[in-house]
C-alpha cells in the first residue's frame, strides 16, 4: 500500500475507538510498540474534518490529513519544537503509521490485554510521576538542595516566620501609604541582601539608580512620576495617572527569563478597595529562590512590611516536604512543574534517569500518572469486557 493509503487506513480504524472531547476537537492517544519493541506515543486530533497526527515522544513534524484526499506536513500547526520541517514524511512516518494501525487491530480484539501490556511495559523514563523530595534528597547526596544553598541560619529563620504566623498578619505585609522613592528604597535593600557572586552591587548608588541598572527597563512610567508624592504613586498603582503606560514589567527588579526573573511588586490588598499597599517578592524558580528568600529576609530585618509568594510552599521545599515531578525523557524541563496540579506540591522536576543507581531504591515510592486507555467503542462490533 502507498503511504497515503496506510494513513487513511489508520484514520478509518480510529472510528472504532473511543475519543476524548476538547471543545469541538476529538482526541485519540495511542501508545504502542513497533516490530523491534520500541515504544511510541502518538496524539491524533480531529479538527473539523482534518486530522493532525503528532509524535509526542519524538521530533517528527506532525501530519495533516484530509481523509481520502491528502497527507502532508502540518504547516498550519507550525514547526515542531525542534525547529525544522520534514520534507519527506513518508520516510519518517510510514513504519510508525503501520505499527499504530497494527496496534489498533490488536487492541480491538482484546483491549484490556492490550492496555495491560502498555502499563506493564511502557518505559518508566517516558512516564509522568511524583516522588517525595525527602526520599530523593536522602538518596542522592549531590542533588541540589535549596536549604544548603540558603544556609542553616536563614533556613531556620524563614521556617519559623511561616510557623509563627508572620504571613497571616496584614500589618507585616502592608503599608498605609507609599511613594516611588519608598519602592526604590525597598529595591536597594533587596539588591544588597540578595546579591550573588556574579553581582556587583554598588551600595553608594540610590535605590532608583540600582533599579535602572538591574530591573527589566520597561517601567510603565514609574520613573516619570513625582518620586516623593504618595498621591501620584497611588494614582499610578490604580491606573489613573497620565504617565501610567501598559505592556511593561515595572516589578521585574532582577532580569531573567519568563520564569527565572525576580519580581518585587506592589498591589492593593483588595481589588475592590483603593487603600493600603501590599509589597510582595516573587522568584520561585530553583535558580532564583535562594536570592529571593535572602531579599525577603533582608527587608524583614530592615523592618519593612513585606511578603513573599507562597511562603508555605517555600517552607515545604526547604524541609523536603514537597514532591518532585518526574517527567518523560523527551519533554523539556522548562515550566514542566506546571503540568502538575497544585495539590501535588511539585515545584521542581527531574527525569527518571536522573535517579541513576538509586532507581531501584526509589521506584516503589513513585506515584505514576495514569496512561491513556485505548478502548473500542460499544458499536465497534467488538465484545467489550
Amino acid at each position: 500500500m502507498k503511504f497515503e493509503d496506510n494513513v487513511y487506513a489508520l484514520i478509518d480504524e480510529l472510528a472504532l475507538f473511543d475519543y476524548k472531547i476538547d471543545y469541538n476537537d476529538r482526541i485519540w492517544k495511542i501508545i504502542f510498540p513497533d516490530k523491534k519493541g520500541k515504544w511510541h506515543y502518538v496524539h491524533i486530533l480531529k479538527y473539523n474534518e482534518i486530522y493532525y497526527i503528532s509524535l509526542l515522544d519524538g521530533d517528527l513534524d506532525a501530519l495533516e490529513v484530509v481523509p481520502k484526499k491528502s497527507v502532508q506536513t502540518a504547516e498550519s500547526m507550525g514547526r515542531s519544537s525542534f525547529g525544522y520541517r520534514d520534507n519527506n514524511p513518508e520516510a519518517t512516518w510510514n513504519k510508525l503509521i503501520l505499527a499504530a494501525h497494527n496496534w489498533l487491530k490488536f487492541t480491538k480484539k482484546d483491549w484490556i490485554k492490550a492496555n495491560k501490556h502498555v502499563y506493564e511495559n511502557y518505559p518508566l523514563n517516558c512516564r509522568l510521576g511524583l516522588v517525595p523530595n525527602s526520599l530523593v534528597r536522602s538518596s542522592l547526596p549531590d542533588i541540589f538542595r535549596i536549604d544548603r544553598e540558603l544556609g542553616r541560619s536563614k533556613t531556620k529563620k524563614f521556617i519559623q516566620l511561616v510557623e509563627n504566623g508572620y504571613f497571616r498578619d496584614d500589618k507585616n505585609t502592608t503599608k498605609e501609604t507609599m511613594t516611588a522613592n519608598d519602592f526604590f528604597n525597598y529595591c536597594k535593600i533587596a539588591y544588597i541582601a540578595g546579591q550573588t557572586k556574579s553581582d556587583d552591587i554598588d551600595k553608594n548608588l540610590s535605590g532608583r539608580e540600582l533599579y535602572k541598572r538591574y530591573a527589566d527597563g520597561r517601567d510603565n512610567g514609574l520613573l516619570e512620576i513625582d518620586p516623593s508624592s504618595t498621591k501620584e504613586f497611588a494614582e499610578w498603582i490604580d491606573g489613573t495617572h497620565p504617565k501610567k503606560s501598559t505592556g511593561g514589567h515595572p516589578w521585574e527588579i532582577k532580569r531573567g527569563g519568563n520564569t527565572t526573573h525576580i519580581d518585587l511588586y506592589v498591589s492593593r490588598p483588595s481589588y475592590y478597595l483603593k487603600e493600603k499597599f501590599q509589597i510582595t517578592l516573587s522568584g520561585a524558580s530553583i535558580g532564583r529562590l535562594k536570592e529571593t528568600v535572602c531579599m525577603f529576609l533582608g527587608l524583614y530585618d530592615a523592618g519593612k512590611p513585606i511578603t513573599i509568594d507562597n511562603p508555605e510552599g517555600i517552607r515545604k521545599r526547604l524541609l523536603a516536604q514537597d514532591n518532585l515531578g518526574i517527567i518523560p525523557k523527551h519533554q523539556s524541563l522548562h515550566r514542566a512543574n506546571q503540568i502538575f496540579r497544585e495539590e501535588d506540591s511539585v515545584f521542581d522536576v527531574l527525569y527518571f534517569d536522573d535517579l541513576g543507581r538509586y532507581k531501584t531504591r526509589i521506584k516503589p515510592f513513585i506515584t505514576w500518572k495514569p496512561l491513556p486507555i485505548l478502548k473500542p467503542t460499544a458499536h465497534s462490533g467488538t465484545k467489550l469486557q
